[in-house]
């Protein structure tokens, strides 16, 4: 079963905007994240498109001035 990352970014008007950088232009709407993925990766094999993974992905945070 692959993992991927989410990000969570609360918005001004309640809730958060949740993003899935692996797959960029996943864009639908579930219960849960785990739904709106499921969904999507369903939409990927239906279209027979490959199903991206977080394999060899490294993560760091950088801090710069501003």
């Amino acid at each position: 079963m692959p993992s991927y990352r989410i990000l969570l970014r609360k918005e001004p008007e309640g809730g958060y905007t949740v993003t899935v950088p692996s797959l960029p232009s996943c864009v639908t709407y579930g219960d849960t994240v785990e739904e709106a993925i499921e969904l999507y990766i369903e939409s990927l094999k239906e279209h027979g498109e490959e199903i991206p993974t977080e394999e060899g992905i490294l993560e760091y945070t950088l801090s710069v001035r501003v």
